[in-house]
């Protein structure tokens, strides 16, 4: 082959792969718009939290995890890990005390944001709330897995909410 041609064949395969290149980056420029998006929320709640700034916290006692405390508050490490996630969002909480089935059913109204309390990753609740990955780090866990509840479908929420989980007890 002459030294004309392969200067050819080098060429077109440069263009070639320009090519490629720019079809790669327009499709992921594209693909929003074809259906492959960033977790959202169909109800609005991360971005009504945030416009707000009130996470509404439901909570079950849990001994070493989440309990009661004076006026209502909550005290324990998880009542700290929803506190974080509140600041970290612009938010303040307002607790909500009640049983799991109970908060289960304030979640499906979409009456608190999230619930917190011995949930674990065994929960029997996945097919009517949002489930976060189970988190054994968390302090006063036990050895159990320790997930927390979201309104149902709410990923763009989920998604935040697992991203402050992970930095604070790891995933």
């Amino acid at each position: 082959m002459s030294r004309h041609a392969r200067a050819a064949v080098r060429r077109a395969r440069a263009a070639a792969r320009a090519l490629c290149a720019g079809l790669a980056i327009g499709a992921l420029l594209a693909a929003p718009g074809c259906g492959l998006r960033v977790p959202e929320d169909p109800d609005g709640t991360l971005d009504r939290v945030i416009a707000d700034g009130v996470l509404e916290v439901g909570a079950t006692d849990e001994e070493g995890l989440v309990e009661e405390g004076p006026g209502g508050a909550a005290e324990g490490p998880l009542a700290d890990l929803a506190e974080g996630f509140a600041d970290e969002v612009g938010a303040r909480v307002e607790w909500t005390w009640a049983s799991e089935e109970s908060l289960v059913g304030l979640l499906e109204r979409g009456s608190i944001d999230l619930a917190v309390g011995g949930f674990t990753d065994q929960t029997p609740w996945v097919d009517r709330v949002g489930v976060t990955r189970g988190y054994p780090g968390v302090p006063g866990a036990e050895g159990r897995s320790i997930v927390m509840l979201v309104p149902l479908g709410e990923n763009r929420l989920l998604s935040a909410l697992e991203s402050h989980l992970d930095e604070k007890v790891g995933g």
